[in-house]
């Protein structure tokens, strides 16, 4: 199958009037094309990227292909003649989509919540009017799947945190926040992958390696997979 080739008009018979949003499609480049999926930031909308990234596989005229959150970047082989043919063939996979469920891992991480890495626990409590033992309670109580990985190496974008404790990305990031801060940004939760520069929020930290360019499998986290955070200490 190609996304290169023009598929046939319908007949009269076979047009049938479709009331969902469109997909909002995006050139990259001259071969590449970015899918973002209409409406809510939610799982019904991930499991239809992680169906139609599956579906796409199959085309022998798509190099590689990158599931984002709610969204897919498809970059072909080749330049297309007809981009807005590929397009059309694009929102036409996406209306006929049906979401999939991944099978993923179970993982569990480790936390020290508070302490010395936990910079913006206190920023956090101010925007929330929470305490901090209620953040960290309510942190390490959601139940979070993995949406995509990006970012850095292996870094794994998790849905599900509860909207209390949601804080808009920093405006000026961290110049040298540490691997393995557990952080906030936006509706999202993640660990961090490198030390380095970070514009999400820190509340605690886990001593673990979330990439290894060495291991068989070597990122931690895959699409999918369900993360649970465990309270390893709490210095408050």
């Amino acid at each position: 199958m190609s996304l290169l080739q023009q598929a046939p008009f319908p007949s009269p018979a076979s047009i049938v009037p479709n009331t969902e949003a469109l997909a909002k499609i995006s050139f990259i480049g001259t071969r590449a094309f970015l899918l973002e999926a209409p409406g809510a930031f939610d799982l019904p909308n991930q499991r239809r990227i992680w169906a139609l990234s599956r579906a796409l596989e199959t085309h022998e005229d798509v190099a590689e292909i990158v599931p984002g959150m709610t969204n897919l970047l498809v970059l072909l082989k080749e330049t297309p003649d007809d981009p807005q043919a590929v397009v059309r063939h694009l929102q036409d996979e996406w209306q006929h989509s049906q979401g999939i469920e991944l099978a993923g891992r179970q993982i569990e991480i480790s936390v020290t919540y508070g302490g010395e890495h936990a910079t913006d626990l206190p920023a956090l409590c101010d925007l929330s009017g929470l305490s901090d033992r209620e953040v960290v309670r309510i942190h390490h109580e959601g139940i979070y799947r993995v949406f995509a990985l990006g970012s850095a190496p292996g870094f794994g974008y998790l849905h599900g945190l509860d909207p209390r404790i949601h804080m808009p990305r920093k405006t000026v990031p961290s110049l040298k926040m540490a691997r393995g801060c557990v952080t906030i940004g936006g509706m999202q939760t993640g660990v961090a992958v490198l030390t380095g520069p970070n514009g999400w929020n820190s509340i605690g930290f886990a001593e673990l390696q979330m990439f290894d360019p060495l291991a068989a499998a070597p990122a931690l986290m895959a699409p999918g997979d369900t993360v649970r955070f465990r309270p390893e200490r709490i210095e408050l």
